[in-house]
């Protein structure tokens, strides 16, 4: 359970930054997107730090044998809640650029692959 945590929290704070660091001037240029006005930088800074709130609640429960599980299930929700959202949107919307492809993959197996930490510690247990 420690390696995913620290895997998902690791993998997860760079698409952070990339949201909110410098919004008007990141996003234009890894995806379609134009930022304009307080009210979308406000959006994005603080998509960035929910994005880093729960990638600092999974480095710390890696740590914390008592929180491993539910941080675990926590990071499957998160992951596989945003990846249905994708998929809706694919659904409704059509095709969006390669990289929320590549989202929306890492996103199904980071779900799935917390799905089997979590099978395997349930097995695992004493």
């Amino acid at each position: 359970m420690r390696a995913y945590l620290l895997l998902v929290a690791l993998l997860l704070v760079p698409i952070a930054l990339s949201y909110g660091i410098e919004p008007a001037a990141l996003l234009p240029k890894f995806l379609n997107i134009s930022v304009a006005g307080t009210d979308q930088m406000q959006i994005f800074r603080a998509l960035m730090c929910l994005y880093l709130a729960a990638s600092a609640f999974w480095a710390i429960a890696a740590f914390k044998p008592a929180w491993q599980r539910v941080a675990v299930i926590w990071a499957v929700f998160f992951a596989l809640s945003l990846a249905f959202g994708r998929l809706i949107s694919l659904v409704v919307d059509g095709p969006a650029s390669r990289l929320l492809d590549l989202y929306l993959v890492l996103e199904v197996v980071g779900g799935l692959l917390g799905l089997a930490v979590l099978a395997y510690a349930r097995k695992s247990a004493p």
